[in-house]
This record gives C-alpha cells, sequence and structure tokens, in this order.
C-alpha cells in the first residue's frame, strides 16, 4: 500500500522527485492509469428507452393497445401503439439533448491544477494529473487527487465532505491529502500517488448517488399535475359507471376511459420542464452565467435581495497604490519609500493577488527585491488576515516582515502604543477618500516587530455598477453590499454607486451561535449593506433576510463564503472564485461585475414566465377535454371523439408544446413568485368557457346543419386541436394576445402541427372526412371565440389582480401577482 510507504520510498515507488514528471512521461502514465476522474455509470440506451414503456401512464397506454386488440379495432389499435412509440422517443430524445446540454455547461467549470512538468509550472485540467505528478495546493482549492505534501509549511484542511469532522484537520509534510478535501489555510507543494477511482473517496463514491433538487416551481407544476389526474381519474370513473349502466359494450368503453385518461394526464410535462430549464441554463451560458443546479433559475427568478461583494464585483478590483503613511517613531526608522519596500518583500508575484500586484507595482525604480532571499513565506488567510516572509539579506542576516489588516499589524507591533493614535487618525483620513488602508511591520534586531507605516489602496467603482444597481431596484431588486472593508470606506463606495449610506458594522452582530435580536433583525433587513463583514457574519445575513420572507441571492469568491452561498436561495460564485465557493454556489460567473447578475436574473424570469405560460395552458385543455367529453357521455349518451383522436389530440399538442422553451417574453419588473391563485383562476375560466364553445359547435353540428354522427366527430376532433393551440397564444401573455409577438419556432410549431390535424379531418385519415368547407367553418368559428377568450382573459386578471402596478409593454406582471404565494 502506498499509504504506508514514507516520502522518500513513496517518490522511489513512483519514480518521480519534487521536480515532477516531464510531459511526455505524464501522457504516458495518462494512458496507464486512465484520467482523473469517476467512471460515471453509463446507462444503457437501449435500457433507458425501455424506461419510457414502464409506469403508471405508460401502462394506461399499453392497456389501451391491449383492449383495442381484443375488440378488433385495428385502425384504432395501430394508431395508438404508433402514438405510444413515438411518445416515447421524443421523450427520449429530449432528456437526452438535455442532458447533453447540462453536461456541456459543466464541462465548463472543470477543476483546474497547478502542475509542475518539465520544471516549469502549468496549469491543467485536474481529470489530466497522474500519479508521480508534483501539484501546488494553497488556500480555497479543491484537492484534485490523494497526495503526500512535501517540504513546507502545515496546511488547514477542510475534510467535512470525506469523514464528517467538523472542523479542518492540520497536515504536515509528509502527511497525506486526499481528493475532494478543501485547503482552509497555507499553501504548499505535494505528489499525486493516487486518481480516480483509487483514491480515498473514489473508493466510496459509487455508493452516493447525486440529489435531484426539485424547485419549488416545479413541485407546484407538479402538484397541478397530480390534481389533474385525480381529476381525470373521477371523471372517467362516473363515465364507466354510466357505460355500465347503459349497457355499452365494455371492452370499447374501458379502451375508451384509458385513453381519456392519457390525454387528460400531463404527459409532457416533465419534458417540458426538463427542455425549458436547460434552454435557459443554456441562454444564461451566453450572458456568462454557468449554471450548476438548474432548479437556481427558478430561484434567480424570485431574488428580491442580492448581497454583492464589493471588491471585484461593484469595483473593477484593479488596486492602485497611494501616498504611503510612515510613522514618526524613534523605536524605527521608517519613510514612504520603506514602507512600500516592507510591504513588498511581504508579497509574491506569482500569487496573482491584486493587492500584492499594486504592492509590487509601487516600487521605484531604484528598489529592487534580488538581493533579498525569502526563506520563507506565510500566505494571506482570512483567519489572522496578514501575510509573513522570513528575509535573508546580503549581510546574511535574517528578519520578519508582515503585511495586512492594520489592526492585526498594529496587536503584533511593540511600538503600537506610541503610533496608534497617528495610524487611527491616518487610516480614518484615508477611508473617508474611500482608499483601503494596510499595515505594514518588519522585526527589529531584537526580534520585536515594529510598526512602519500604512499603504492606502484604492480600487475605483466599475464604470457600470451605478448603473447596473438602479436598474436592479427597477426590477424589484435590492443591492445590499457586503465587505470586509471599514465602515467609512463601506459608506463612501455606496454613496458613489447610489445605494445608500446605511452601512451597518458586522462587529455588533455577535457569535454565530447567538439568534439575533428582533432589532438587530430589523437592522440587517433595512441596511443598505455591511463593512467589517467576516465570512461567518454572511451567514446570518442570509438567515436573517430568508427569515423576513425575502429570496436572497449571495455573491462570493473565498472557500469561507461556501457556508453563505450555500445558505443563499440562489449562491453566485463570481468570476475567479475559488473552487470550494464554485463548488457551494448554484450560479457560477464568468465575467466580473454586478452586471452579468442581472442580465442573468432578467433571463430567469423570461424562463418562468415560459413555464408559467405552459402551467396555465396544460390546467386549461385539460379541464376543457375532461369536461366537454364527460358531460357529452352523460347528458347526450354521445361519445364526441373516438380514441384514436384523443391520443392524436395529446400528440400534437404535447409535440409543438415544447417550443413555448424558445418563446419571446418580456421580463417582469418584480421578483417572481409562484401565484396559484391567478393560475388556476386563469386557467379554469380559459377551460370552462372552452367547454360552452365547444358545445356551441356541437349544437350547430347536430341541431342547425345535422350532420350524422362519424361526421360530427370529426368536426368536434378539429375543434378541439385548433382552439386548443390557439389557447398557448393566450396563456403567453397578460396583455392582449398581440402585445407580444410569438417566437418564430412556436409559431410554426402550432400552424405546422394544426396544418396536420386540418389534412387529417379533410381527408378522413383514421375518421370520416370533413372536407374544406367544414374545416374552414372550424377554423372561423375558433378564431372568434379565440378573441372572445382574449378579452375575458384580460377581465380575469383584473378580477384575481385588482390593483394593478405600472406595466410593461406586452401588460405583463403587475406586482402583486408575483409577491404573494400560494402554494
Amino acid at each position: 500500500m502506498l499509504d504506508d510507504l514514507d516520502t522518500q520510498q513513496l517518490q522511489d515507488k513512483l519514480k518521480s522527485s519534487p521536480d515532477g514528471l516531464s510531459q511526455g512521461e505524464a501522457l504516458r502514465r495518462l494512458k496507464q492509469y486512465g484520467s482523473n476522474e469517476l467512471a460515471e455509470k453509463k446507462t444503457n440506451q437501449i435500457l433507458k428507452f425501455l424506461t419510457y414503456f414502464w409506469g403508471p401512464i405508460p401502462w394506461m397506454i399499453e392497456a389501451a393497445v391491449v383492449l383495442s386488440a381484443l375488440a378488433q379495432h385495428w385502425p384504432d389499435f395501430a394508431i395508438i401503439l404508433l402514438l405510444l412509440l413515438a411518445n416515447a422517443g421524443i421523450g427520449f430524445w429530449e432528456e437526452h439533448q438535455a442532458g447533453n446540454a447540462i453536461a456541456a455547461l459543466k464541462a465548463k467549470l472543470a477543476i483546474k491544477a497547478q502542475v509542475k512538468r518539465d520544471g516549469q509550472w502549468t496549469s491543467v485540467e485536474s481529470r489530466e494529473l497522474v500519479p508521480g505528478d508534483v501539484i501546488h495546493v494553497r488556500l480555497g482549492d479543491i484537492v484534485p487527487a490523494d497526495a503526500r505534501l512535501l517540504d513546507g509549511e502545515p496546511l488547514q484542511v477542510d475534510q467535512s465532505a470525506l469523514t464528517g469532522e467538523s472542523l479542518p484537520a492540520t497536515r504536515r509534510c509528509g502527511e497525506a491529502v486526499f481528493s475532494g478535501s478543501i485547503i482552509r489555510r497555507g499553501e504548499i507543494d505535494a505528489m499525486v500517488y493516487a486518481t480516480g477511482a483509487n483514491t480515498y473517496f473514489g473508493k466510496t463514491a459509487e455508493l452516493v448517488q447525486a440529489a435531484h433538487s426539485v424547485s419549488h416551481f416545479q413541485q407546484a407544476v407538479l402538484k397541478i399535475g397530480n390534481v389533474l389526474i385525480l381529476l381525470a381519474l373521477a371523471l372517467v370513473t362516473v363515465i364507466i359507471a354510466v357505460a355500465v349502466l347503459r349497457g355499452d359494450p365494455l371492452l370499447t368503453t374501458l379502451q375508451f376511459a384509458l385513453v381519456l385518461t392519457v390525454a387528460a394526464i400531463p404527459v409532457a410535462m416533465p419534458t417540458v420542464l426538463s427542455v425549458t430549464m436547460a434552454v435557459g441554463a443554456r441562454q444564461l451560458t451566453m450572458r456568462g452565467a454557468i449554471v450548476t443546479r438548474l432548479a437556481a433559475i427558478e430561484e434567480l427568478a424570485g431574488v428580491d435581495v442580492l448581497c454583492s461583494d464589493k471588491t471585484g464585483t461593484l469595483t473593477k478590483n484593479a488596486l492602485t497604490l497611494g501616498d504611503p503613511f510612515s510613522v514618526d517613531s524613534s523605536a524605527v526608522a521608517s519613510g514612504p519609500d520603506l514602507v512600500i519596500f516592507t510591504a513588498a518583500l511581504a508579497s509574491r508575484a506569482d500569487n496573482k493577488d491584486p493587492i500584492d500586484r499594486a504592492v509590487l507595482d509601487g516600487l521605484s525604480e531604484g528598489q529592487s527585491l534580488e538581493d533579498y532571499q525569502v526563506v520563507h513565506f506565510q500566505s494571506f488567510d482570512p483567519v489572522h488576515k496578514r501575510t509573513e516572509a522570513t528575509v535573508r539579506g546580503l549581510d546574511g542576516v535574517a528578519f520578519k516582515v508582515s503585511k495586512g489588516a492594520p489592526q492585526v499589524i498594529l496587536a503584533l507591533s511593540a511600538n503600537a502604543a506610541q503610533v496608534k493614535t497617528a495610524v487611527e487618525r491616518a487610516i480614518n483620513g484615508f477611508a473617508a477618500r474611500g482608499f483601503r488602508s494596510l499595515g505594514v511591520a518588519r522585526t527589529d534586531a531584537e526580534d520585536q516587530w515594529q510598526f512602519l507605516g500604512v499603504l492606502p489602496l484604492f480600487d475605483p467603482p466599475r464604470e457600470e455598477a451605478k448603473a447596473t444597481i438602479a436598474t436592479a431596484l427597477q426590477m424589484g431588486v435590492k443591492t445590499k453590499m457586503v465587505t470586509g472593508d471599514q465602515l467609512p470606506i463601506a459608506q463612501e463606495t455606496a454613496e458613489n454607486l447610489g445605494m445608500g449610506s446605511l452601512i451597518l458594522d458586522a462587529s455588533v452582530f455577535g457569535t454565530t451561535t447567538t439568534q439575533p435580536s428582533e432589532q438587530l433583525a430589523q437592522s440587517i433587513e433595512k441596511a443598505d449593506g455591511f463593512a467589517q463583514v467576516f465570512p461567518e457574519h454572511k451567514f446570518q445575513i442570509v438567515d436573517v433576510l430568508q427569515r423576513h420572507g425575502h429570496i436572497v441571492g449571495m455573491t462570493g469568491d473565498g472557500v469561507n463564503d461556501a457556508p453563505a452561498l450555500k445558505k443563499a436561495d440562489c449562491g453566485i460564485a463570481v468570476a475567479d472564485a475559488t473552487d470550494a465557493a464554485r463548488g457551494a454556489a448554484s450560479i457560477v460567473l464568468m465575467t466580473p461585475g454586478l452586471s452579468v447578475i442581472v442580465e442573468a436574473i432578467k433571463t430567469s424570469r423570461k424562463i418562468f414566465q415560459r413555464m408559467n405560460s405552459y402551467a396555465i395552458y396544460r390546467i386549461a385543455e385539460t379541464l376543457r377535454v375532461l369536461f366537454f367529453m364527460t358531460l357529452s357521455i352523460l347528458a347526450f349518451n354521445f361519445y364526441p371523439v373516438t380514441a384514436v383522436m384523443i391520443v392524436m389530440l395529446a400528440l400534437l399538442n404535447d409535440g409543438a408544446i415544447l417550443s413555448i422553451a424558445y418563446d419571446n417574453v418580456h421580463y417582469s419588473n418584480d421578483p417572481e413568485r409562484w401565484n396559484m391563485r391567478v393560475v388556476m383562476g386563469v386557467a379554469t375560466i380559459l377551460g370552462l368557457v372552452g367547454v360552452v364553445s365547444a358545445f356551441g359547435l356541437f349544437y350547430l353540428g347536430e341541431r342547425v346543419f345535422q350532420l350524422d354522427r362519424s361526421h360530427l366527430q370529426t368536426l368536434m376532433y378539429l375543434k378541439l386541436s385548433v382552439a386548443g393551440h390557439l389557447t398557448i397564444f393566450l396563456t403567453r401573455t397578460r396583455g392582449p394576445f398581440w402585445s407580444i409577438r410569438p417566437a418564430r419556432v412556436l409559431l410554426w410549431a402550432v400552424c405546422g402541427t394544426q396544418l396536420v390535424a386540418t389534412l387529417i379531418a379533410v381527408y378522413g385519415w383514421f375518421m370520416t372526412p370533413l372536407g374544406w368547407g367544414w374545416a374552414l367553418l372550424v377554423w372561423g368559428y375558433a378564431l372568434a371565440w379565440f378573441l372572445v377568450n382574449d378579452r375575458l382573459k384580460l377581465l380575469t386578471y383584473r378580477i384575481l389582480i385588482p390593483q394593478p402596478h405600472h406595466q410593461r409593454p406586452g401588460g405583463l406582471n403587475p406586482a402583486d401577482s408575483s409577491r404573494q404565494m400560494h402554494a
């Protein structure tokens, strides 16, 4: 076992060294060991296709096929069997496409690893790591493979995902770190000794199945589906009971009842949900936001409070150095140039840290670090809030330098009492001008820390940030700034961005284990932002806002932001976030700034609109078909359409409705919430009016035009098909149907399926031919009722939402419709 070998024995066994492998050797080993990833259990596609024939809905269709054969209704048998196969094929293909889309999106989030190849550090995807590779891990990294630590300082490693330990564990050189654990503090080189399924995590991961997250919206729509199924079963039971009492042929009755149940059940609902979400996820990717959890699309549409990082999101994260403040102390020689030079010694260029880069760029031309050797470097971490380096000069004398939060550096320094007043005055002066402050210190000959001065750093706001925040507010999203900077800096930045000046100092929050008082909770809700925030404060902020009924979005980039990102309704990892933050977030931004979040909110609200349209349409259509069929059979002892007609209605409607995923919609100016009262109200009115119009045509056909029963069935089939599909043009807008132009793909899908339905009726494929005259009459009748229904829809919205807010062109979303939530 490699775990039992010491570091040297491990290197000998792996035929590697701290200098790593050559690129050629790494490629050879990649072929030998395989990719550093867990092999996904591949589902046999034939077996996957067969699952579409298993379950309550397919069983009903299959029973209808069997009953058709027993009754020797061979045309019915052939068509229902064909439609069963077609339904399975469409569902399988669309789910396959949706799965491919999500897999492609997640591939963009592949974890990178710093690995030494041919003696040079390079960045590769972690899946390309092989045993013997030397990698570099640092704060915020997810360990990409099982590895043995080489020489360096101890690490703090979070192994909770593997072992359940709540506290980070200390790992020293020579000890192992396991794939999937997170670096909480420190950085070090390590040698990979196990990859993929051979890792500690890989040996148990096969037992773990990823949880499938279902959003509130999906739950609500699926509840609607269950209600429709129960309603269908109840009415079909009534039909069967009446038919038995009348002495109708039992096989024919059962076949019809089964087919009617299938038509009423929203068979396409899971497919429409997955397709719409997958299409939406691709649209968000074009906006620079990658969705890692599809349900987050719905959560993002409902966000009404966005807690945003300052640095890099509201500001450019392009720090510039101002004129330093140097202390006047007899204990230490100081000066502006010395303060910058000392801070530069406590920085590392290869860290690509914005603060380190700004400090190093601030060196004057005559200053050079080449004469100093860094013996040891301790990188910044959120707990200690400073960097530290042990440095040896040309004279061979070693000393220490440090830079970090001024309060931390002051607490470290022996001369703090002498300089504290002047330092605090300088810090406050810098903060009032919007500058962050960085304390700098070094050790003297007695190895005591001496405070040298303060470096002012300015991070200018993004040009688009102010306009973006104003746009978000118009959309009902309040942006709250969350920053670790001091209160005056936060206030200055917030005022510049038009966010308001009510900034709360997070130092008053207390411990995370104590529940905040009601007064503090109200202060958090009213605040425009928060200063001097630690990562644990973010969790408290999200928790308080959620308990006050808000849907909260939270941005973050660091490893310690992960709990708050998971806690938030929609956790958003900003550009260049750590692997740990990306893993915890529901949405990962690929470009910096707040504007991409606002664009993502707009897109998610459009997706929500499409889902809302589909829900209203599906309920209305089910009510229309069910009640018309049931009342016809009970009142007139007449089956107005045949079993084959019902199945064709369901297939044509469900096939075309998938195109709603691409429809044109206007986003709402208010956060979206599921409003069952409005949805059920509008759908019920449209459904019941549809029943009235159907009986109107039935009366005309039978009593006025005196059509025989077979022609009457074809007439009613075409009416149900045409009027049913026209309903989608009613449900897709809250204003008049013409207020938003439908997407071309939706228009062509509906026109195409209705052309097919019309040709079937006119030429009598599997039914009595109707002829073009009657077909045109049906179209004219359906269009007339369509115009009536549009007026009734507007009246219904006016009744259900009595106080409309300002409406966008297209009459979209009054505030009340999205504020109330009825489950």
